[in-house]
């Protein structure tokens, strides 16, 4: 399955062009350039190798697998760290 990407908004810190939800088929790397603020959350749940080269081409749910991990409450605590009021 090929990884999906989202519809992207403008984000109010410098124009960055951030997606509107984080989904588990996004790639790992795309999530981390457009979310930095995503980086406590994948840290949090064990997700410790972000500079990886496979984050540039595996999507969230591939890693979580590799890693043990359920990536639909890793996406959950992304989207939470990520949202902006």
């Amino acid at each position: 399955m090929k990884p999906t990407r989202t519809t992207a908004k403008q984000s109010k810190e410098g124009g960055k062009k951030q997606p509107a939800a984080i989904t588990k088929k996004m790639l790992i790397g795309e999530v981390l350039a457009a979310c930095p603020e995503s980086v406590p959350a994948f840290l949090e749940s064990g997700f410790h190798c972000l500079g990886c080269g496979a984050a540039n081409w595996e999507t969230i749910e591939q890693g979580a697998i590799s890693h043990g991990i359920d990536a639909d409450e890793l996406v959950k605590k992304i989207n939470a760290k990520t949202k902006k009021s």
